[in-house]
């Protein structure tokens, strides 16, 4: 084959495998919501479950599950059959994969299946093969034709069924509310992990960094103050216990130079913004950052639990923290 042929054969491959995800989207009706229910209910694990090609995507949507809030693991079916059955308990659900739904070492874990009452889900080509009758429900991954030439190779299937377990995965996700902070719990030993669990303590500025004004000082000690700290453009307001009373920003300065005749001489606790947004300092980064997000601001205070005015934190610092990007 010259570079031409391989290259349109490769594009075939692809344009085949998209096709039968996307037809398997059109096809999902109120089968995939029951699943969805029936795991969402589920008391113990979601149990996955195939052989060959079909155990390999197994594996994968167990660890999708997994890592996004639902607890799974991968059975080998014919380990299942020679003593690993012990490894389930009735209120796991089981996701069998199979084709042709009817692999041998498969149906042979159906009448221990059975006898444990497990709510059995096959992803099959067959509705009615001897897995898809013996399911409580079946939900079809059938494609017109394998990529492979040959039509031998599993390869449209094994993608769609594929991505059918992460469509599963993420509508569990959401369903379960699970965000940022739930991933970094199940993912701590990784670059990510590590950086969804930087907490506020890791990228905050304390002490003389800290622009802090006292409640009885003037706008021109707030400037002064701002000026000196440029990298924040703002102003922490504090009483004689050092606990946070406001917040005075640039955005502040300009709307009081234009609303007032002598502005500098104005007491800040006249014009301060009272009661500003502020975090503590064991909450994540990712936190701060969606309350930035949230309310338009780009910096703010780190407070401890009596109101003390411990740090900041200014929205550049978690952008680098979360990116890796050094100072």
């Amino acid at each position: 084959m010259n570079c031409d042929a391989i290259l349109e054969r490769a594009r075939e491959v692809l344009k085949i495998e998209a096709q039968s995800v996307l037809e398997q989207a059109a096809k999902l009706d109120q089968s995939f919501v029951k699943v969805v229910e029936l795991i969402l209910k589920c008391e113990g694990r979601v149990v996955i479950t195939g052989m060959g090609k079909s155990g390999l995507v197994g594996r994968k949507i167990s660890a999708t599950l997994s890592s996004t809030g639902t607890p799974s693991f991968f059975l080998h079916p014919a380990e299942a059959i020679h003593g690993d059955l012990g490894m389930l308990t009735p209120s796991d659900l089981i996701i069998a994969i199979s084709n042709s739904g009817e692999n041998d070492e498969i149906i042979s874990l159906l009448p221990t299946l059975k006898i444990l009452g497990n709510t059995i889900v096959s992803f099959t080509a067959s509705k009615t093969s001897t897995l898809a009758k013996n399911s409580d429900l079946v939900l079809e991954v059938k494609v017109d034709r394998e990529a492979c030439p040959l039509g031998l190779a599993p390869t449209a299937s094994t993608t769609t069924t594929l991505a059918l377990g992460d469509a599963l995965a993420i509508a569990l996700l959401e369903a379960r509310n699970f965000n940022a902070d739930d991933f970094a719990l199940y993912h701590p030993g990784g670059a990510l992990g590590r950086k969804l669990l930087l907490t506020v303590e890791k990228l905050m500025d304390t002490g003389e960094r800290i622009p802090l004004i006292h409640q009885k000082a003037f706008v021109r000690d707030a400037v002064i103050t701002m000026t000196s700290h440029g990298n924040y453009g703002a102003a922490v307001i504090v009483d004689d216990a050092q606990k946070m009373v406001g917040i005075i920003t640039d955005g502040d300065l300009r709307r009081i130079l234009e609303k007032y005749q002598n502005p500098l001489e104005l007491p800040v606790e006249e014009v301060m913004t009272r009661n500003p947004k502020s975090i503590t300092q064991e909450k994540l980064a990712a936190e701060a950052m969606h309350i930035m997000e949230e309310k338009g601001i780009t910096v703010l205070p780190v407070i401890d639990s009596d109101g003390i005015a411990i740090g900041i934190i200014h929205l550049h610092e978690i952008i680098k923290g979360l990116t890796g990007i050094k100072k």
